[in-house]
C-alpha cells in the first residue's frame, strides 16, 4: 500500500471485529490513518458524535459486508448511509460471500472485493489492490504467527491480529457447539476482547453474575468468534476445582508434551511451564468459584484466560466484568427473533415480567414455540411462577431457573442459615436495590433473622454468601435479588412463614422517612422506597403502620410526574380502606384526594370530578368547612373545574378558598399561595391579563421568599407569569422568563417532568411569535413526542402540543400537513373534552384559519361563525379568544367580498379590544390594519391611512413616554 497518506474509517458490524482489527492493522503499517470504533472510542463517548467526526475527516469508509452488516437495527446502517449521502469514498470488502438481494441498492452498484475463503498473502494483496487500486508494496509484512519475532512489530493496539479463518477454530480446541441462538451481548463481548488485549503477559479476565445471566453464552461466544485469533482454545469446566489438572493433562495430551506415566498434576505443571513460552492461546475457566483453589492452576504467559463465575470476589487474580440482564432493546431483539409472531409491545411486557434474564428470556422461548399463548404465560408468571420457571428448553443452560435457585438455595441454607434468611426477607421486597442501611436499623425489631441483634457486622457478613452464590448483587450500599428468583423464594415460602416475613418487612418500610416529598432532592430517595411499597407482590395495604408512608408516597409519585403510578397504589389503597376504616376516615379521604389528583393528571378529568367532589362533600362534613383539608378539596375542585373549561365556575371557587386560607393560614402560608397562583390563572383564562400579571408577580415573590427561587411552586409561578406576560403581548419578557424556567425544570425535575414538558410548550409558542418558526418546529416536535410516550396521545397535554405544532406547520407553509394535525386534533379533543371545552375551540378555530388559506372559503366560514358563537357563549363577548375568533371570521368575510360585514365586524373587535388589551396590543395592532385593508377594498382609502396613520403616532406617543420615564 504505497500510495499517499490517507485516513479510513472502518465500518462494520459487532461480529465481525477481527477483521476490523486485521484491516485496520494492515492499513496503519502501510502509513495510513484508521479510525475503528475499539482502538479510538472511550465508553461513555458519544457514538454519534463520534461517527459524524469520523466520516467528515476519513477520505473513504472502508466497509466490511456481512449479511450482519446489513441487519436493519445495527448502526452500521447510519454510517454507510451517511457516507454514501456525503457522496465520500465507501470501500466495500465482503467478509462471507454476499449476494446482490443482500445490499441495499444505495450500494449494490459498487464493485466489492472478496476476502472470504482466501489465505494471508491473497487477503492482504486484496486489500492493497482495493484501497490503492493495484499497487504492490516492495516486500510483504511476514505472515503473523509464524515466529514469536513476529510480534515485535506490534502497534499500540496490541499483538499484530491474524488473518480472520473462515472455517474459525485452530488446530487444538475443545470448546462446544456454538449457540445459534445467541442475541445481543456486543458491549460486553467488545469489553472482554479490549481486555484481553489490554496487557502483553497472561491477562485474566473473570465475567461474574448471578445463576442464568449468561456468563458461559459470552464466554462461548468469545471462544467461536475470535478463534481465528488463538493458535489454542481449551474449555475447562472448573465447578470441580480439584479436577483442573486432569482438564490441563488432556491439554497437554494435544499439544504432544504428556508424559502418561507422570501423573495428572506434574503434566499439569509442564502445560503451564509450557504456556509461558507460546502465544496467541486462550484457556477458559468456566464456572469457577474457589477463587483459592483456582489461583495456583493460572496459566502465565502472553495467552488469555477467561473465567466465568456467580463469585464476585477475584480481586488480586483477574480483572473483573460484573455481567448484568440484558438491555431491554437485546431482550426484545431476541424475543422477536425467536418469536416471528410477537409484537413490540408483548416482547416488552414479557422482557420486564422476566427481569430481561436471558436464562429466563430463552426458557419462555421453549414454552411459548410448544403452542402456549403470550398472554398464559405472563399469567402463569405472576400466580405459578417457580412452576412455569421449571419448563422451557433453554439450550445452553445447565438447568432451568427454577431448579438452579432450588440448588443455590439448598447449599446456601446448609452453610450459611443467617444468610438464607436474609435471602427470604429479600425475596419479600420489590426487585430494586435494598438499602442495607434500612435493614441496619431495623435489626433488633426483624424476628425471621437468627443470630445476634447486636452483630456489628450484620447484614453484610450474611451478605457475602448470597453474592458467592449468585443469588443477589452487591454494591457498597445495596444488594438485589433479581425478580424471578425473589418469586421462586416466595413461592417455596409456607403460608405462616411469609406472613412473618411480611411483618418484617411492613417493619423496615415503616421505619424510612426520606423527607418532604414536595422537595425534589428527596425524590431520590423516595423512588428508592416507593419500588417496595408499590411492588406488586408487596400486600402491604392492610398494614396501620404504614398507612402514613403509603400516603405519602402517593403524594411523592404525583409530584414528580408519575400520575400512573399513583393512581395504581390510590386504587389499591381505596378498595382496602374503605372496606376497613370507612369512607369517611382521615386516611381514607386522603387516599381519595390522591386518587382524584392523579386520575386528572392521567388525563380523566370528568371521571376525576365525581371523587373531587365527593371528597369535598365528606370533609365539609366531618371536618368543617375551614378545616385545612377541607380547603386543600376545596382548591381541587375549583383546579379540576378548571380544566374542564369552565373557567367562571373555577373562579367563583378560587376567590372563596383563597379568602378562608388567607383568614386561616395567613397569607403567605403555602397553601394560601397555591390558592393565590390558581386564582390568577383564572383570571388570565377569563382575559383579565393585567390583574393576572399583578397576582402572579405577588405570589412568585412571595414563593421565592418562602421556598426558594427551585421549589417546584416558584418555578410553577414563573412559569404562568411568563405565560401571562406573553398573553399582554410583552414576547420578549416572556421568552427571558420562559427560557430561564425551562433551564431550571430540566435541572431540577429532569427533561421528562410534565412541569418541564410545560415550560417546553410554552417557550415554543413564546418562539415561534418572534418570528423563530423553524426553532419553535422543533421544540414543538420534541415536546410532543414525549408527552406521546409519558401522558399518550389522547392527554389534554398531548394535545396541546400537537395543535401547537399544527399553528407552527400552517406558518410554515406546510398547510396541507397543517390541515391534518388540526382534524386529528380536534377529533381528539371534541372526544376528550367535548365540543365547547375552550381546548377543542382553539383546534376549531386553528382548522378554520387552515381552511381559510387552503381556499376552501365556504367551510372557513361556517367553521369560524360556529367557533366564534360558541366561544360568546362559553367565554364572554369580551374575552381575547372570542375576539380571536371575531378578527378571523372578518379575515374570511373580506375574502369572499362581503365587505360591509366584515368592517362591522372588526370595528366592533377593535373597540372591545382598545378596552381589554390596549391599543398597542399586538392583537389590537393586527385588528386596526384587517380594518384598513377592508375599508381600502370598500373604496375608503382615505379613511384607511388615517386610521393607520393615527395608529403610528400614538405607538410613537407611548414609546416616547416610556423612554421619559425611563
Amino acid at each position: 500500500m504505497t500510495d499517499a497518506t490517507q485516513q479510513f474509517f472502518i465500518s462494520y458490524a459487532g461480529p465481525d471485529r477481527p477483521w476490523a482489527e486485521w484491516v485496520g492493522w494492515h492499513l496503519e503499517q502501510a502509513g495510513h490513518q484508521v479510525v475503528l470504533d475499539v482502538w479510538d472510542w472511550r465508553a461513555g463517548d458519544n457514538f454519534v458524535h463520534h461517527m459524524d467526526q469520523a466520516l467528515e475527516r476519513a477520505d473513504a469508509v472502508v466497509a466490511l459486508f456481512s449479511k450482519t452488516y446489513f441487519a436493519p437495527e445495527r448502526w452500521t446502517q447510519d454510517e454507510w448511509t451517511a457516507a454514501v449521502a456525503r457522496r465520500d469514498r465507501v470501500i466495500p470488502l465482503a467478509l462471507e460471500p454476499i449476494t446482490t438481494a443482500d445490499v441495499p441498492p444505495l450500494l449494490a452498484a459498487k464493485l466489492r472485493k472478496d476476502l472470504h475463503g482466501l489465505d494471508e498473502t491473497t487477503a492482504l494483496a486484496t486489500l492493497r489492490e482495493a484501497v490503492n487500486g493495484g499497487a504492490r508494496p516492495t516486500s510483504p509484512p511476514p505472515f503473523p504467527g509464524t515466529t514469536p519475532a513476529d510480534d515485535s512489530a506490534a502497534v499500540s493496539h496490541g499483538t499484530k491480529p491474524r488473518l480472520p479463518s473462515s472455517t474459525g477454530q485452530p488446530d487444538v480446541w475443545n470448546v462446544r457447539r456454538r449457540n445459534p441462538d445467541f442475541s445481543g451481548r456486543e458491549a460486553e463481548i467488545a469489553q472482554l476482547r479490549d481486555g484481553l488485549l489490554s496487557g502483553q503477559q497472561a491477562v485474566v479476565r473473570a465475567l461474574h453474575g448471578m445463576g442464568g445471566v449468561g456468563k458461559t453464552q459470552i464466554a462461548l461466544e468469545y471462544a467461536h468468534r475470535f478463534a481465528g485469533q488463538y493458535d489454542v482454545v481449551w474449555w475447562v469446566d472448573a465447578e470441580q476445582d480439584d479436577q483442573l489438572p486432569v482438564h490441563y493433562t488432556e491439554l497437554a495430551d494435544r499439544l504432544g508434551i504428556a508424559k502418561p506415566e507422570a501423573g495428572s498434576e506434574h503434566n499439569a505443571r509442564a502445560l503451564l511451564q509450557h504456556l509461558r513460552t507460546e502465544q496467541r492461546w486462550l484457556i477458559i475457566l468456566d464456572n469457577a468459584e474457589n477463587r483459592e483453589q483456582i489461583d495456583p492452576w493460572l496459566p502465565e504467559g502472553s495467552g488469555h484466560v477467561v473465567i466465568t463465575s456467580r463469585n464476585p470476589d477475584w480481586r488480586g487474580i483477574a480483572h473483573q466484568t460484573g455481567l448484568d440482564v440484558f438491555s431491554r432493546a437485546d431482550s426484545v431483539s431476541y424475543l422477536r427473533t425467536q418469536i416471528p409472531s410477537i409484537t413490540s409491545e408483548e416482547a416488552d411486557l414479557l422482557a420486564r415480567d422476566v427481569g430481561d434474564l436471558p436464562l429466563a428470556l430463552a426458557q419462555a422461548v421453549g414454552v411459548i414455540g410448544s403452542g402456549m399463548t403470550i398472554s398464559r404465560y405472563l399469567q402463569l408468571l405472576t400466580t405459578n411462577t417457580a412452576r412455569i420457571l421449571e419448563e422451557g428448553d433453554a439450550p445452553g443452560y445447565p438447568a432451568p431457573l427454577a431448579a438452579a435457585v432450588g440448588i443455590a438455595t439448598t447449599g446456601l441454607e446448609s452453610d450459611h442459615p443467617e444468610a438464607a434468611a436474609l435471602l427470604r426477607l429479600g425475596a419479600f421486597f420489590g426487585p430494586d436495590p435494598i438499602p442495607t442501611r434500612w435493614l441496619e436499623s431495623a435489626r433488633a425489631r426483624l424476628s425471621t433473622i437468627p443470630g445476634d441483634p447486636g452483630d456489628l457486622m450484620w447484614p453484610h457478613a450474611a451478605l457475602q454468601p448470597l453474592s458467592r452464590y449468585g443469588l443477589a448483587r452487591l454494591d457498597h450500599e445495596t444488594f438485589q435479588i433479581h425478580r424471578l428468583t425473589q418469586a421462586v423464594l416466595r413461592d417455596h415460602t409456607g403460608p405462616e412463614e411469609a406472613e412473618k416475613i411480611r411483618r418484617d418487612v411492613a417493619t423496615v418500610l415503616s421505619s424510612i422517612d426520606p423527607g418532604n416529598p414536595e422537595v425534589p432532592d428527596t425524590w431520590p430517595a423516595w423512588a428508592a422506597l416507593a419500588s417496595h411499597l408499590i411492588a406488586h407482590h408487596a400486600d402491604l395495604t392492610h398494614r396501620p403502620e404504614l398507612r402514613p408512608i403509603l400516603l405519602k408516597t402517593a403524594f411523592f409519585l404525583i409530584r414528580s410526574g408519575q400520575p400512573r403510578s399513583a393512581l395504581s397504589l390510590t386504587t389499591s389503597l381505596r378498595k382496602v380502606w374503605e372496606g376497613e376504616l370507612g369512607q369517611d376516615h382521615p386516611d381514607t379521604l386522603s387516599c381519595t384526594q390522591y386518587f382524584g389528583h392523579a386520575t386528572a393528571d392521567v388525563g380523566d378529568v370528568v371521571g376525576a370530578l365525581t371523587f373531587v367532589e365527593d371528597t369535598l362533600m365528606r370533609r365539609r362534613r366531618v371536618l368543617g368547612d375551614d378545616h385545612p383539608d377541607t380547603l386543600q378539596s376545596a382548591n381541587d375542585l375549583a383546579a379540576t373545574t378548571s380544566r374542564l373549561g369552565k373557567y367562571a365556575e373555577a373562579r367563583t371557587m378560587y376567590v372563596d378558598t383563597l379568602r378562608r386560607r388567607r383568614h386561616i393560614l395567613g397569607d403567605n402560608h403555602p397553601d394560601t399561595l397555591q390558592s393565590a397562583h390558581n386564582l390568577a390563572i383564572a383570571l388570565n383564562h377569563a382575559g383579565d391579563h393585567v390583574e393576572a400579571n399583578r397576582m402572579h408577580e405577588d405570589t412568585l415573590r412571595r414563593r421565592r421568599n418562602i421556598l426558594g427561587d427551585d421549589h417546584p411552586n416558584t418555578l410553577q409561578s414563573a412559569h404562568s407569569l411568563a405565560m401571562t406576560l406573553h398573553d399582554l403581548g410583552e414576547i420578549m419578557e416572556a421568552h427571558r422568563m420562559h427560557t430561564g424556567t425551562l433551564r431550571r425544570r430540566r435541572h431540577i425535575l429532569g427533561d421528562d417532568h410534565p412541569d418541564t414538558l410545560d415550560s417546553a410548550h410554552a417557550l415554543a409558542i413564546t418562539l415561534h411569535n418572534l418570528g423563530e418558526t423553524n426553532e419553535a418546529r422543533r421544540m414543538d416536535e420534541d415536546t410532543l413526542r414525549r408527552r406521546r410516550h409519558i401522558l399518550g396521545d389522547d392527554h389534554p397535554n398531548t394535545l396541546q402540543s400537537a395543535h401547537s405544532l399544527a399553528v407552527t406547520l400552517h406558518n410554515l407553509g406546510e398547510l396541507d400537513r397543517a390541515r391534518r394535525m388540526d382534524e386529528d386534533t380536534l377529533r381528539r379533543r371534541r372526544h376528550v373534552l367535548g365540543d365547547d371545552h375552550p381546548d377543542t375551540l382553539e383546534s376549531a378555530h386553528s382548522l378554520a384559519v387552515t381552511l381559510h388559506n387552503l381556499d376552501e372559503t365556504d367551510e372557513a366560514h361556517r367553521m369560524h361563525e360556529d367557533t366564534l358563537r360558541r366561544r360568546r357563549h362559553i367565554l364572554g363577548d369580551d374575552h381575547p379568544n372570542t375576539l380571536q375568533s371575531a378578527h378571523s371570521l372578518a379575515i374570511t368575510l373580506h375574502k369572499l367580498r362581503r365587505y360591509a360585514e366584515a368592517a362591522q365586524l372588526l370595528e366592533e373587535t377593535r373597540n372591545r379590544l382598545r378596552v381589554t388589551l390596549g391599543e398597542d396590543h399586538t392583537r389590537t395592532v393586527a385588528v386596526t390594519e384587517s380594518l384598513a385593508h377592508t375599508w381600502t377594498a370598500m373604496g375608503k382609502r382615505f379613511a384607511a391611512q388615517r386610521l393607520l396613520t393615527g395608529q403610528r403616532k400614538q405607538a410613537k406617543r407611548r414609546l416616547d413616554r416610556k423612554k421619559k420615564r425611563r
